[in-house]
């Protein structure tokens, strides 16, 4: 191969190996398998380029030229002139597919599912830093300036990731630069041999010639060397900086820690994260779950509570997680006076489901969890270790049904001067207003209960506010003030605001994440969507506990204790149900879209899930996708074993059935002699050409220490081999195949077991393939240039023609 081969192939694979940090950013990462393919076409393009033209404008010209229009087969086809020029069409195309992909980076938690949009940025962009690093290091013969491109395209995927990048994907990268680094000093040796410096400049003499590197500072490559890792420092610091401040969707997708998580809701910054969910254009199923529970519309399935209240948002104060105990200690500030009921419920997460937080019922009793989890006793939390998430677990949760009375909250005493003090607290960069609406909300309250009851019916009632999840949240201190005053926003508005003006009125208050109960299915479990997630607030009253209100209208289910009480003398009428968030239209199919609406009412739909807790409704990746997928692994795995494949068929071809005219004995003889070398040559034992049939076995007897029946066998068939060359009737020879057997056995017992390993998977007669590829494109080469040269002649000849009769 060539230098500037090894180096487009060098490029080839440090651009590969680089984008490997994109692959945690999106599910499926199959696109890297698409990019590869376009990107070797594309370096391709540049090596057949070069080979015929040294002109560098042109070489990076149809590279472009050519990523343009495989991109266009690719994304744009239908649009595409003659299915794959890029006409205006195919150009409008890629707007609007970049168009969506900006929005969807924007929508989705890492990792987002890999839409055209998505893919069409990820592939595009490879493709840009491939051209980027071919054109530095092939065509201009510089490969240390392309590692600024490599080094840009790992800190846009760490600044995705947060910093969340892998160890790993960061020496993959660094390991391809210096592979082309390697490449390209081994290409300069080839052609100029080692390059040693000089003695240092004379001080005395004003007239000798002084070498390029002046004043015994560094050479030039060394001091270009430098100035590149000053700015790959630079951008390395800096690209991830700034991506953080991106907010929303890939730009936000971090745990508990503030490490990599990858859930739909974040306790960093669920504000953000939320609004994604609740605005996702496709309601995708993320958990599902059984209980033996009468009523569901208390069932919320909490994540974590947001505690520390700074005036600009919500946040989860950091405490050391411990085990998991085998039963959940009594809920903070629940008497033994207060009604309750235990319940069980089995919960299962889908698999395209990741979050560091276990959803639990609040107040769990008791969890059972496959993985590795550890318990936060304030927030009552479980939360994943060590990279654990919720994908795919299931898991059974014991939990407490609450049920205090309007009186029993009524009469709750002061909550204990250290959780009042912490629950209460506000910033004084709060706007009056928060404080005196809230004072004028409550005014005719008597006591703690009523004003948390008047605040939650002021938000879901009589306050006039609309739901609108188009809203954007806000930050900063202000945002509370002016959501009172635009009066729309969605469950984070509400929820944030409500416990910041309780804590004002000195009602002990946080803010809980989670999911609202779901919907009903026909299959007796019910289904929670990534619409379904939702902030609510929960108040402190001693004796019973956190205590959940619903302020957001339209969502959820408001608490039975907050309701106003049916009187005795008249029958009570069933509470009007409140729209939930499963009443919103979802793209989602329902379990009963297959169902006709007669049988349906009837009854007669079928419960295919009548035990245990019911799968994910996901019916896993399409086909195409699977095939693309197994194809991917049927290639990794069959490249290595393409040398076996190979000489295992031509042992076979040569080794076949014997023919019956003397033609057809001979070249069955010299086939297995054939044979027979390369199975040496496999072992070690290299052709000599030189050498005749007799010669040739008395060497290989000799290099692979053969004796006994394989030696014998040696001989024989170079015995036979001369025969059909030298002999005027040649005698046939039976056992051909049996002592190419016994030679065989006789070299991979001499060889040892690595040898034989080699010999098997590794066989060195395979290179008689690289031979008759280079063979037939040097015989394609050599025929279109004597055409090319005929051609040439030609058309000289007939314009040269024309001058003569002129003169």
């Amino acid at each position: 191969m060539s230098g500037r081969g090894r180096l487009a192939l060098c490029a080839f694979a440090a651009t590969l190996m680089a984008a490997g940090a994109l692959l945690p950013l999106v599910d499926p990462a199959t696109w890297i398998v698409q990019a590869a393919l376009l990107l070797a076409v594309q370096s391709g393009a540049g090596a057949l380029v070069r080979r015929w033209s040294s002109a560098r404008a042109l070489t990076v010209s149809v590279q472009a030229l050519v990523a343009l229009v495989a991109l266009t087969v690719v994304f744009a086809r239908d649009q595409a002139v003659a299915g794959f020029l890029p006409g205006p069409t195919a150009v409008q195309q890629f707007g609007l597919l970049l168009t969506a992909g900006t929005e969807d980076v924007g929508q989705y938690a890492i990792p987002a599912p890999a839409t055209d949009g998505i893919r069409l940025m990820l592939v595009g962009g490879v493709l840009v830093i491939g051209l980027l690093v071919d054109a530095l290091a092939v065509t201009f013969r510089s490969a240390a300036p392309a590692g600024l491109p490599l080094l840009a395209l790992y800190s846009v995927a760490a600044g995705l990731s947060d910093g969340g990048a892998s160890w790993l994907w960061f020496l993959l990268a660094a390991t391809g630069y210096l592979v082309l680094l390697l490449a390209e000093g081994r290409d300069r040796l080839s052609q100029w041999g080692r390059v040693f410096g000089g003695a240092p400049p004379s001080r005395t003499g004003r007239g000798a010639a002084r070498p390029a590197a002046s004043g015994g500072g560094p050479p030039a490559p060394l001091r270009t060397g430098r100035r590149i890792g000053v700015v790959a420092l630079g951008v390395a610091l800096a690209v991830p900086a700034a991506l953080p401040s991106l907010s929303g969707g890939l730009l936000n997708g971090n745990g508990p820690s503030g490490g990599p998580g990858g859930g739909l809701i974040t306790a960093i910054n669920p504000l953000v994260s939320l609004q994604d969910n609740l605005t996702q254009p496709e309601d995708r199923e993320v958990l599902r779950y059984r209980t033996n529970a009468e009523e569901t519309s208390e069932l919320y399935l909490r994540l974590t509570s947001l505690d520390d209240f700074d005036g600009g948002s919500w946040k989860l104060t950091e405490r050391p997680l411990g085990d998991v105990p085998e039963r959940l200690p009594q809920p903070t500030g629940l008497s033994g006076d207060v009604s309750t009921s235990e319940i069980t419920t089995s919960v299962s997460a889908a698999g395209a489901y990741e979050q560091s937080w276990l959803p639990l019922p609040y107040p769990a009793t008791e969890v059972e969890a496959d993985g590795r989890w550890r318990y936060e006793p304030v927030g009552r939390t479980l939360v994943g270790d060590k990279g654990q998430t919720t994908k795919g677990v299931r898991y059974t949760v014991s939990s407490l049904l609450v049920n205090p009375t309007r009186q029993q909250l009524a009469d709750a005493p002061q909550a204990p001067p250290e959780l009042a003090r912490k629950y209460t607290e506000v910033p004084g960069s709060l706007p009056p207003d928060v404080r005196s609406t809230a004072a004028r909300v409550t005014k005719d309250a008597a006591n703690d209960y009523e004003k948390a009851v008047k605040l939650q019916d002021w938000f879901a009632v009589e306050g006039g506010f609309r739901y609108d999840t188009e809203v954007s949240s806000g930050t900063g201190s202000s945002a509370i003030s002016r959501f009172l005053k635009d009066k729309e926003g969605f469950c984070i508005h509400f929820s944030f605001s409500m416990a910041a003006m309780a804590r004002t009125l000195g009602i002990p208050a946080r803010v809980a994440v989670g999911f609202t109960p779901g919907t009903p299915q026909p299959g007796g479990y019910m289904s929670v969507g990534i619409r379904d997630a939702h902030a609510w607030p929960e108040l402190y009253f001693e004796g019973v506990g956190w205590t959940r209100f619903e302020p957001t209208p339209t969502r959820g289910s408001v608490p039975e204790y907050t309701r106003p009480e049916t009187p005795a003398d008249r029958p009570s009428t069933p509470a009007e149900p409140t729209e939930s968030a499963a009443a919103v239209p979802s793209a989602r199919p329902s379990a009963q879209d297959s169902c006709p609406p007669q049988a349906r009412r009837l009854g007669d739909c079928g419960d295919t899930e009548k035990q245990g807790v019911a799968a994910p409704t996901d019916s896993g990746p399409p086909l195409g996708m699977i095939l693309l997928v197994v194809a991917g692994v049927a290639a990794v795995v069959l490249i290595p074993l393409l040398p076996l494949l190979w000489r295992l068929r031509v042992r076979a071809r040569r080794l076949g059935t014997a023919g019956r005219g003397s033609e057809e004995v001979a070249a069955r003889t010299l086939a297995a002699w054939a044979e027979i070398n390369d199975t040496a040559w496999d072992h070690g034992i290299v052709p000599d050409e030189s050498q005749t049939p007799r010669g040739t076995a008395e060497r290989i007897v000799r290099l692979g220490k053969l004796d006994g029946a394989p030696a014998e066998a040696v001989h024989r068939v170079a015995g036979a081999v001369e025969q059909v060359l030298y002999a005027a009737r040649p005698r046939p020879a039976a056992g051909l195949a049996e002592d190419a057997a016994r030679i065989r056995e006789g070299l991979g017992a001499g060889a040892g077991r690595a040898g034989r390993l080699r010999a098997l998977l590794a066989p060195r007669s395979a290179v008689r393939v690289v031979w008759a590829v280079l063979g037939a494109w040097t015989g394609l080469t050599t025929r279109w240039a004597d055409r090319r040269r005929r051609l040439v002649a030609h058309w000289s000849s007939v314009l040269r023609r024309p001058s003569r009769q002129r003169g």
